[in-house]
C-alpha cells in the first residue's frame, strides 16, 4: 500500500528520515509545469520534473535509498508512479493527495489551479 500523504504532511513524512534525501517527482507532462508548479517552495527538497511514460527508462536517475514523494494533478498518475517504483525496489515512496491542486489549497495559494 502506497502511503498517502497531504500536502501540508509532506514536510514532516521526509524529516522522519532525515539521512535520506528528499526528492519530489513532478510526473505531470511539460505543459502543465509550466501552468502551475511547486517551484522553490518546497523547502529543502529536490523537485525532479519527470513525465509518467518517462519514468520507467529513467528509473536509473533515482536512488532508491531517498525518500520519494510523487506528484500530479490531482493523485492518480503519480499514485501509479509511486506503485511503480515501490514495485521497483524503492521503499520510501510516497504519494501527494490531491496533487498539485491540493498542494495550491493548503500549502501554497500561489500556484494557480486549473
Amino acid at each position: 500500500m502506497i502511503e498517502q500523504i497531504r500536502p501540508a504532511d509532506l514536510d514532516a513524512w521526509f524529516a522522519q528520515n532525515p539521512e535520506a534525501a528528499p526528492v519530489l517527482i513532478d510526473v505531470r507532462e511539460p505543459w502543465e509545469l509550466q501552468t502551475a508548479s511547486v517551484g522553490p517552495q518546497a523547502g529543502g527538497v529536490t523537485v525532479l520534473a519527470i513525465p509518467m511514460n518517462e519514468i520507467p527508462a529513467r528509473l536509473a536517475e533515482l536512488d532508491p535509498a531517498q525518500r520519494i514523494a510523487c506528484l500530479c494533478h490531482h493523485g492518480a498518475r503519480s499514485q501509479r508512479v509511486a506503485a511503480f517504483l515501490a514495485q521497483n525496489g524503492f521503499e520510501a515512496v510516497a504519494n501527494v493527495a490531491g496533487g498539485i491542486d491540493a498542494w495550491s489549497a493548503s500549502r501554497d495559494a500561489g500556484v494557480p489551479r486549473y
